[in-house]
């Protein structure tokens, strides 16, 4: 009996550690700042809304969280779409990170909502900051082909 709830404990344990390595590595990329941001150029160009969504997030306490949910996904399928017909860029681990923390966000950003309008902004935030990461990268692919 001793041996099983050690077993439980260190895997828990285990995956409790792994949880904030992924969410920290997350953050610790979306951190990192180019010497140029081709994000703004690439929503200009693509008709993106992500520096609305993101002013809005952080200035209007009462904005409509599904609505902007609804466009940060549109946004995202976009970049993400601009990031495959860049060769190459999809490959990259760090890009297939931020694509899982952008979908576990998403998944928080549901369950959230309906009992903390506080965590589902936080979760709209993160997944603001990898869809305007995301825009940078195809912005920077793009202005090097």
């Amino acid at each position: 009996m001793i041996e099983l709830i050690t077993t439980i404990a260190i895997t828990a344990g285990s995956f409790l550690l792994f949880a904030y390595w992924f969410r920290y590595t997350c953050l610790l990329i979306l951190s990192a700042k180019t010497a140029h941001d081709y994000a703004g150029d690439l929503a200009l160009a693509n008709g993106l809304s992500i520096a609305q969504i993101r002013s809005q997030l952080q200035a209007d306490s009462a904005a409509d969280l599904a609505g902007l949910n609804v466009a940060l996904e549109r946004d995202y399928a976009v970049v993400q779409r601009l990031i495959q017909g860049a060769a190459g860029e999809q490959a990259n681990i760090e890009n297939r990170m931020l694509q899982i923390h952008y979908r576990i966000n998403g998944v928080w950003f549901g369950i959230a909502r309906t009992f903390s309008p506080t965590a589902a902004r936080q979760a709209l935030e993160e997944m603001s900051a990898v869809v305007a990461h995301f825009a940078n990268v195809a912005g920077e692919a793009a202005a090097a082909a």
